[in-house]
């Protein structure tokens, strides 16, 4: 592949992975002014990554692999669309519609870089690695922050229960355990201040 076919190939990716601005999420702004967008959505936990390293399982971790793997986690939505957490009807299929949504935007690279953004993909997915394991938990704990800024907007709106939300996010307890603790802390305060039903 000659270099300049290379760059063409890098740009086209790059210009498509934009369209990842205009899918939304449920997730309100911290401010409850709109919903955010999964760019955003992986911009903010990528900083999450950054300041939180040292709460992590392993806080020796490779830090440049977890902010790859929150920058390129939700890509596949541009494709797939962003599935609501708590929408059990919508999970039926999201592994596979975003297996192939990460086919073909990964497939537009280069081949070396279309292997290891689609490993990292994967990585991140399968919760492989202590990497992947802390990357998940900050992208569940943005939300509940979130949630609990907006008074649980959101939650309260689909009617979400506490017991859903410790369900779904446990999880982060692989990743972080120190984490793990404040999240259900928040939720509980969510609860008392009627944010979040019990």
């Amino acid at each position: 592949m000659s270099v300049t076919d290379r760059l063409s190939r890098q740009v086209d990716f790059l210009l498509e992975i934009d369209r990842l601005k205009g899918v939304l999420r449920q997730t309100l702004l911290t401010d409850g002014s709109r919903r955010e967008n999964s760019a955003e959505h992986s911009w903010h936990v990528a900083i999450f990554a950054a300041v939180l390293l040292e709460h992590a399982a392993r806080p020796d971790l490779d830090l440049l692999r977890v902010i790859k793997m929150l920058l390129i986690h939700d890509v596949v939505e541009i494709d797939a669309g962003d599935t609501f957490v708590y929408d059990e009807a919508a999970h039926a299929d999201k592994a596979e519609r975003e297996r192939r949504a990460a086919d073909r935007l990964f497939g537009l690279l280069p081949p070396d870089q279309a292997r290891e953004l689609r490993e990292l993909w994967d990585e991140y997915e399968a919760r492989a690695t202590p990497e992947a394991r802390y990357a998940a938990a900050l992208d569940r704990l943005q939300p509940i922050l979130h949630n609990l800024r907006t008074q649980g907007t959101v939650w309260r709106k689909h009617g979400i229960r506490s017991s859903q939300v410790l369900a779904r996010n446990r999880h982060m307890v692989e990743g972080s355990p120190a984490l793990w603790e404040y999240a259900q802390a928040r939720i509980r305060e969510a609860v008392e201040r009627g944010y979040l039903e019990e």
